[in-house]
């Protein structure tokens, strides 16, 4: 696919993901019913995908896919009065102080909601996440994330949870959630889990532009900030993650002359401002400090392996998890060597994620295990729908034994 193709299909998608989740965030409070908004909303984005293409983005996008939303919604409501009232009042969706979305953000992590369920609900609903994405997120089957939409979209009506921004008493008890969502966004937007495109701008583009209104609605909060400055970190490598034939390149083999170094002291610069005005460490913090480390480093060579593996204990304490496991294990191979990796991940639950799987073969293949290597890579090709990810466990494939 050409660079002007893609990047054309990144503004069109943008356009499409930023309108049409105002449009979700103002039909929910209005219609009491998140299947009843959703439905409206996938209707005017799936009829705008059809369009936009051959007759061009129109000049109000918002206005746009708000007709095709309202009259979709006065065919197929017809028979709900109450509905029908509603909707006969609707007016196109105006972006507000901390923007809609972001209330519905907050709405939909209740803490009458499973953790689970409140980010899955949220990343389907507001970002417009497929259910085999976030599936991919929670590295789950994609029926349990369907299970734990439906019931917390029926749990939210059943307990009759006000869509409002929450009182400023409310705000800290569901920020983990929050956090959760705009974490797991921005991964999604990183590495697409999807086979249409390897990286998605737009998802990365609201991740930090919603982690940057969190910042702004709770600057005493230093997990915003640390969130904040975890994404920024990342995009300031960007230009180096992708060969001109858009295949990954890993940090190994990264030309960091193309990293943006004033972007990576302006996010570090962030991180510490939190960490010394709040003294209350967290994950996204954590996270963000072992991005640093890696950003800081003038070469591989110079990676400060011994300070990010220290990094991830700390981190294991404070949010333990399988995924948080193996990449430790990956700095542990450059402190005490690839024999030690490979014994952490022994018993790590990881067995549907693609990343798992491909970290074992690189461990096995550096200790002389080639055969066992070449299926661990067959797993993680199997695993993964990313185009630049397969691209690369191809090419290991091809490799002689």
């Amino acid at each position: 696919m050409s660079g002007g193709t893609e990047a054309s299909r990144d503004a069109l998608a943008r356009v499409v993901r930023e309108h049409a989740g105002r449009l979700a965030a103002s039909l929910v409070p209005l219609l009491g019913d998140f299947a009843a908004a959703e439905d409206l909303v996938q209707d005017a984005v799936e009829t705008a995908l059809r369009r936009w293409p051959a007759d061009g983005i129109p000049e109000r996008p918002d206005a746009w896919l708000f007709t095709v939303a309202r009259r979709r919604g006065l065919d197929v409501l017809r028979r709900e009065s109450n509905h029908r009232a509603k909707l006969a009042c609707l007016r196109p969706p105006e972006p507000g102080p901390h923007d809609d979305r972001l209330r519905l953000i907050f709405t939909c992590c209740h803490p009458a909601l499973s953790p689970e369920a409140r980010i899955a609900l949220t990343l389907r609903v507001v970002c417009g996440l497929s259910t085999a994405q976030i599936a991919a997120a929670f590295v789950v089957p994609e029926a349990t994330v369907a299970q734990r939409i439906t019931r917390a979209k029926r749990k939210i009506g059943e307990a009759g949870i006000p869509y409002r921004m929450p009182g400023e008493e409310e705000l800290s008890e569901r920020l983990d959630g929050v956090l959760a969502v705009v974490y797991l966004l921005f991964n999604e937007g990183y590495l697409s889990s999807t086979p249409e495109r390897t990286q998605a701008r737009d998802l990365v583009d609201d991740a930090e532009w919603l982690a940057a209104l969190l910042v702004n609605l709770m600057p005493r909060e230093p997990e915003a900030a640390g969130l904040l400055a975890l994404v920024r970190l990342h995009r300031a490598r960007a230009a180096a993650r992708f060969d001109r034939a858009g295949r990954l390149v890993l940090l190994a083999d990264q030309d960091r002359s193309l990293w943006d170094r004033p972007a990576i002291a302006e996010a570090t610069a962030l991180l510490m401002r939190a960490a010394r005005a709040h003294h209350r460490p967290g994950p996204y913090q954590v996270q963000a400090a072992i991005v640093a480390c890696h950003a800081e480093a003038e070469s591989f060579e110079a990676t400060d392996w011994a300070q990010i593996l220290v990094l991830y204990d700390l981190l294991l304490r404070l949010a333990p998890s399988p995924v948080t496991r193996l990449h430790r294990a990956v700095a542990l191979r450059h402190v005490r060597g690839p024999e030690a990796a490979l014994a952490e991940l022994a018993g790590l639950a990881l067995e549907r994620y693609a990343l798992f799987h491909a970290t074992r073969a690189e461990l096995l293949r550096a200790l002389g295990r080639h055969d066992e290597a070449r299926r661990s890579d067959e797993r993680a090709l199997a695993l993964t729908a990313n185009p630049a990810q397969q691209a690369l466990l191809v090419e290991r494939l091809d490799w002689p034994s």
